[in-house]
């Protein structure tokens, strides 16, 4: 996926909020928009580079996004959109081994008490697809969440009725880098989630991930990680 526009250097200074944050740019200061509510604890320090993009519309109080981080083997997007755009753009070109054979039917899709992200329709049956996107790597191995994530764990909670009632269920972590070897969930930050995560394999959802190629120009689906419990 091509990032489009140019792509400005800077240093952060302070996350100020949830989706804000100080940085230099330029000689000055200034407050840009962080488009990830995870904690972002390991990437988000003071003085790391990052790269930022100019908004796209004026009516805005931060004029630039901040998309990737700068660490010494590599960048990291943070932006939490891209995974669905990466994941979309795998489905409709076929080149997930999973999904082949599936067509998407429609996007955020209302199932039990969550919004899914995609609805596939193939082999004799109907998928519904949740996308996550996953920053955090230590020693290798990807970990999702990096903060506790009701809303998360309500998603795998709802993907496991929905294959017991005969739906098809999936879930794919997005790693939104490129020094990931495994992926696991995070039991240590949130148990809850990490063994609902394990409830919904055991239950035959589908559970996924995939490692990024992410350089200034853009960011794509690389290789596919082994999910370790």
């Amino acid at each position: 996926m091509k990032i489009e526009g140019p792509l400005k250097e800077a240093r952060l200074v302070q996350r100020i909020s949830r989706f804000s944050a100080l940085v230099s740019l330029e000689g000055r200061l200034e407050l840009v928009h962080v488009p990830n509510s995870g904690r972002l604890g390991e990437l988000l320090t003071p003085g790391r580079g990052v790269l930022l993009r100019k908004a796209g519309t004026t009516f805005r109080k931060t004029g630039y996004d901040l998309l990737m981080v700068a660490l010494p083997n590599g960048l990291v997007a943070v932006d939490a959109r891209i995974p669905n755009l990466l994941i979309r753009e795998a489905l409709r070109k076929g080149s997930i081994p999973e999904f082949r054979g599936y067509r998407l039917i429609r996007e955020e899709v209302r199932w039990g008490e969550s919004r899914v992200d995609f609805l596939l329709e193939g082999e004799g049956e109907r998928l519904l697809l949740e996308v996550k996107s996953v920053t955090l790597v230590r020693e290798g191995v990807a970990l999702f969440p990096d903060a506790p994530t009701l809303r998360g764990t309500r998603h795998l909670l709802d993907l496991i009725q929905a294959k017991r009632s005969g739906q098809g269920a999936g879930v794919v972590f997005v790693v939104q880098r490129g020094d990931a070897h495994f992926f696991s969930p995070n039991f240590s930050t949130d148990p809850a989630f990490s063994e609902a995560l394990l409830k919904a394999a055991v239950a035959g959802v589908k559970v996924l991930a995939y490692a990024c190629k992410v350089v200034r120009r853009g960011v794509d689906l690389n290789k596919g990680l082994e999910v370790a419990f």
